[in-house]
């Protein structure tokens, strides 16, 4: 029988541990490699040339050691929370598991699920690169004003998802991969980009020149933005949020759906053309309101110019406030 040898833990380990941990973290959130075969496509201007449609579909959890979103019976590895990559023969299992599992594409509203079959070209564990763990820290009072909106969700309209009422998936949210219609149309001027998402047909005019914010007393469901290029890294800038709107309206986000966001959260979003295929998008969101301490995302945006984006009619037929509230209006007189 072979013996369990268990080597004592040297002075110095921890601390190496806490040093590699955190080496793994910024290289996650640092772009790929741009292939020195390539040339970055630009316009007459000189701007780097990030037009086209882009799609985001993919399995990777939000937060690392979650399980996978839109997929049945398949949970990540319980030691990839301690890791930022998963291993190509692990990215191989999960996405087969994922295709085993979802028998039947059509879901909510009659609508074709495409929430994608593949985790991120990058197959980091979790969109969230920082904090280091992948787990975003909210604080308990805005916590709190969750779970009481989702415990009133069927007595005030106003406590629903911004997404279920039809009125916008919020900023950065609009942007974060979900069950279907994940594609956004990027186009250019020379003092303007446009980001036209393909969920409720949004589109985020931002002008790319020194004009000042608008007044802090005036507050908006997406924000005021901003955007400059640093370098070839095209950099958005986004404050003036109402305090109305979510970042998180799908329920594969779990703790996180509902969370509210404050009139002093500012966002920065760094667009880089890595590839002919590739956009790395990178964002931070700074809201101490609502966590403890910024957070990141970074994930690639995929070039799909066979893509057609369709009108995303959402109010048309939209029983879904009117369903909620019938419904509990229905638990009151059965007394539940």
């Amino acid at each position: 029988m072979r013996k369990l040898m268990i080597a004592r833990p040297r002075p110095w380990q921890p601390l190496l541990v806490v040093m590699l941990a955190l080496v793994a973290s910024a290289a996650a959130a640092q772009p790929p490699a741009t292939d020195r075969s390539w040339t970055l496509p630009r316009l007459p201007d000189g701007q780097p040339d990030l037009q086209g449609v882009w799609t985001n579909a993919t399995i990777t959890p939000f937060e690392r050691g979650t399980t996978m979103p839109y997929t049945r019976g398949v949970n990540v590895p319980e030691d990839s929370t301690t890791r930022t990559i998963f291993t190509e023969e692990e990215a191989a299992l999960l996405e087969e598991q994922t295709v085993a599992g979802r028998p039947e594409l059509l879901g909510a509203y009659n609508v074709w699920m495409d929430a994608g079959d593949r985790l991120l070209s990058t197959r980091q564990t979790s969109l969230v690169v920082d904090p280091p763990d992948g787990r975003i820290r909210v604080k308990p009072e805005a916590a709190a004003v969750r779970e009481a909106a989702i415990a009133r969700q069927r007595d005030d309209y106003r406590t629903m998802s911004t997404w279920d009422r039809c009125i916008t998936r919020g900023v950065p949210g609009s942007m974060l991969p979900t069950g279907y219609n994940n594609a956004y149309r990027i186009m250019q001027t020379s003092d303007h980009v446009v980001i036209l998402h393909e969920m409720i047909h949004e589109a985020r005019i931002i002008p790319l020149d020194d004009r000042p914010y608008i007044d802090n007393a005036v507050d908006q469901w997406t924000g005021d933005a901003r955007a400059r290029w640093d370098g070839d890294t095209l950099v958005v800038e986004t404050r003036n949020f109402n305090d109305r709107a979510m970042i998180f309206t799908s329920s594969n986000k779990g703790r996180l759906k509902g969370l509210p966001i404050s009139q002093s959260m500012r966002l920065e979003e760094r667009f880089t053309r890595t590839s002919e295929d590739e956009i790395f998008w990178e964002f931070t969101v700074n809201d101490p309101e609502v966590y403890d301490g910024p957070w990141t995302v970074s994930m690639p945006l995929t070039y799909a110019p066979a893509y057609v984006m369709y009108e995303y009619a959402c109010h048309e037929g939209n029983l879904d406030v009117a369903i909620y509230m019938g419904g509990g209006r229905v638990e009151e007189l059965e007394g539940r």
